[in-house]
């Protein structure tokens, strides 16, 4: 079991800050594969992702990252069975249960992204009480994206707008990139630098697809579970030696 996360250090960040994203998103993927390769069942695999979730917060703080965005459960998610279903939320609740006063102390601020209607009582109030209690926190910004759909969010935002201009309180030549942007569950929080998902697989899967448009992606191999510091470090790298254009060109050096 990984060690409890820890109170910020001085000094707890050894990579080198401009090479740092600012904001990294996380899609967790293989916990499923993981136990299926082990001959486990798959609860197990999530029970070993939760462990790796708590690793990578930890390796984000040292690391000096102040955003981490996890995706958590997806819109889609609730096609799954039943009862890998019910074992997800009680994973989460145990989670909530377990970690909140240690994220807590650790100056961590929690907030969660995606659709709260039609969520269990049990489940709205633990998401609640996290953003609650982290509110005044100053440190690393833990984002949590659960019962979250990128498309669902973008039309949502689209429709909010729309109802605006519908009742005059907006003109459409009023509707640009930044106010669809602050209409967005994500608003005030950067747009993620680093995009990482495990598993080998190599797509988005509803995941920020609005914020990340200029994102670098970073795909590992391994499986979710399998996930730590070092993993994390080996993005930061990959990144560290991307150059961002963001639709620019780089100047030619003098001759």
């Amino acid at each position: 079991m990984p060690a409890p996360i820890r109170p910020d250090e001085a000094g707890a960040a050894p990579c080198d800050p401009a090479h740092v994203p600012v904001h990294v998103g996380i899609i967790m993927d293989g916990n499923g594969r993981w136990a299926t390769a082990r001959r486990l069942p798959r609860v197990e695999g999530h029970r070993r992702g939760v462990e790796a979730l708590r690793r990578c917060v930890r390796a984000a703080r040292e690391l000096g990252i102040r955003y981490l965005t996890i995706y958590s459960f997806s819109s889609e998610n609730w096609t799954r069975p039943h009862h890998e279903i019910a074992e997800l939320m009680g994973l989460l609740k145990l989670f909530v249960r377990r970690d909140l006063a240690e994220l807590r102390a650790a100056n961590v601020r929690i907030r969660v992204i995606g659709a709260r209607a039609g969520l269990g009582k049990d489940i709205a109030a633990l998401l609640d009480e996290a953003e609650a209690l982290t509110a005044a926190n100053t440190g690393l910004t833990l984002v949590v994206a659960f019962n979250y759909g990128a498309r669902q969010e973008i039309t949502a935002a689209a429709a909010s707008i729309a109802a605006d201009v519908a009742q005059g309180l907006l003109k459409p030549e009023d509707v640009d990139e930044d106010l669809l942007s602050s209409r967005l569950e994500t608003a005030g929080i950067p747009d993620p630098d680093l995009i990482i998902r495990t598993s080998g697989e190599q797509r988005l899967s509803n995941f920020l697809l609005w914020q990340a448009a200029y994102a670098e992606f970073v795909f590992l191999p391994l499986f979710w579970p399998d996930f730590d510091k070092d993993a994390l470090r080996g993005a930061l790298e990959e990144y560290a030696r991307r150059d961002r254009r963001f639709g620019g060109v780089m100047p030619c050096p003098a001759p």
